[in-house]
């Protein structure tokens, strides 16, 4: 097979590392894929995980692209998921499990913060759990010369070098702020724009990695944000429901709206607002009905063409998706999940059904809110695994309301990885070039009236 000019993507997502051999007119590939566990324990709220095993599946998936031999990589461009805190030592050891987004032990850090720098949510990134650790595990903290996101972690045992990486405008404090908090301002690295070239892959990384060095490494996103890039969001009104472990809704609008229950931040493109929210575990739920409930008697596609033949609604079962409590637009920890409506007619098909449209569900309740405070939808994009599925897809546009396009890359984060490598080298002039250049639309599907009535009465 030849070997063309390309980008290597890498998606550090929640459950698994995805890594992509991108060609510059966005083609994929190759990809890989590697998973880690997580160490959660419901009773405390901790969620975390090993970075090292993050950096160990990092190189099973690279080594298999290599092998792969397909294109000539000129750039690497990471997101992460977050915000997850990564505390490291002078040359990127961890000195502390990371704390993932799961995490629920950081409340009152998050309080201190907000109310220190104006900021909330998401734009606190990993700021809380820092000044968790630093007040619950003075050790760790002692040890710690770097707090970094996942996807900076990742940037610094390419590299060497530790950076925050931030879209352009995107507000953030002072290292004075945090020192006021407790937390020490100096442990945070000075911000980097998201996309500029943090430094090139160390004689290390390369051995450890089976890649040449001297590849530049471009400055990372968020997960969320790097969906929005590979599935080509670029105007107000361009909606996304990012698939995932988590499940979420965001749209880009022309003005910040301030909505209960979801954040509202600065996009990463210029004149642009991100607004929306994220589940805890709707993106989840059908692998625990599988597996946990099943004990995998059946694949996930079988389940889902079963859910297919019932008819919306579920004749009448609801699944409540709150198996880790719930995020977006609750905010409740300690809300838990449910079958209800259950009866002696019912089937795996109809639990599966209710478990797919309690994901729609999920997303139109993050919507509703940010559409009553003046945006508008577009089209919706639905990405990641889910996506695969017409029979979720049909259910998501039935239950919203809402258009849904699917790109023609069903993996936007490593697609969203690639394009800002590709624009930090060069390839593109600018974020909105590469995203028309590098991404398209696969087909598309519209709310089927006959449902809509029905899901509107179950809402």
């Amino acid at each position: 097979m030849s070997r063309e000019t390309a980008v290597l993507a890498i998606d550090l997502g929640t459950t698994e590392v995805k890594a992509g051999i991108v060609a510059l007119d966005g083609r994929l590939l190759g990809l890989a894929r590697a998973g880690y566990a997580t160490d959660a324990d419901p009773a405390t709220g901790q969620a975390e995980q090993d970075p090292e095993a993050w950096w160990g599946a990092i190189g099973l998936a690279v080594h298999e692209l290599v092998r792969l031999d397909v294109g000539d990589v000129v750039a690497i461009g990471i997101d992460g998921h977050g915000p997850t805190l990564v505390a490291v030592d002078e040359v990127g050891r961890p000195t502390h499990p990371a704390i993932i987004w799961q995490d629920a032990r950081s409340v009152a850090e998050q309080a201190t913060l907000a109310a220190a720098t104006g900021l909330r949510g998401w734009s606190l990134a990993g700021l809380p759990a820092a000044l968790w650790l630093e007040t619950h595990r003075p050790a760790a903290a002692a040890a710690t010369r770097w707090y970094l996101a996942t996807w900076d972690f990742v940037a610094m045992r390419l590299t060497g070098r530790a950076a925050t990486s931030l879209a352009d405008d995107q507000p953030f404090p002072d290292s004075a702020t945090l020192d006021a908090t407790g937390l020490p301002g100096a442990k945070v690295p000075s911000p980097l724009p998201a996309g500029s070239v943090v430094g090139e892959v160390s004689d290390d990384a390369a051995a450890a990695l089976n890649i040449r060095a001297g590849i530049p490494v471009v400055a990372g996103i968020v997960d969320a944000w790097a969906s929005y890039h590979g599935a080509g969001m670029a105007r107000a009104g361009d909606a996304m429901d990012p698939g995932g472990s988590a499940g979420g809704f965001g749209i880009y609008w022309d003005r910040p709206l301030d909505v209960a229950g979801s954040f509202s931040t600065i996009a990463p493109l210029p004149g642009l607002y991100s607004v929306g929210g994220a589940m805890a575990a709707t993106g989840r739920a059908v692998d625990w009905f599988r597996v946990d409930i099943l004990h995998g008697s059946a694949s996930t596609e079988t389940l889902i063409e079963e859910a297919g033949t019932i008819p919306a609604g579920a004749d009448g079962v609801i699944f409540l998706p709150y198996l880790a409590g719930e995020r977006s637009p609750l905010w409740d920890p300690s809300a838990r999940g449910a079958f209800v409506g259950l009866a002696l007619g019912h089937g795996r098909g109809h639990l599966t059904r209710a478990i797919l449209e309690a994901a729609a569900f999920a997303i139109r309740h993050v919507a509703e809110s940010i559409l009553a405070a003046g945006a508008e939808v577009r089209s919706m994009r639905v990405c990641g695994g889910p996506a695969r599925s017409e029979t979720w897809n049909q259910i998501k546009a039935d239950v919203t309301g809402f258009g849904v396009e699917v790109p023609a890359v069903l993996e936007t984060a490593v697609m969203g990885a690639a394009i800002v490598a590709a624009t930090g080298v060069g390839a593109w002039p600018d974020l909105p070039a590469a995203m028309r250049g590098m991404t398209r639309t696969a087909r598309g599907l519209e709310p089927d009236p006959a449902n809509r009535g029905r899901y509107d009465a179950a809402y």
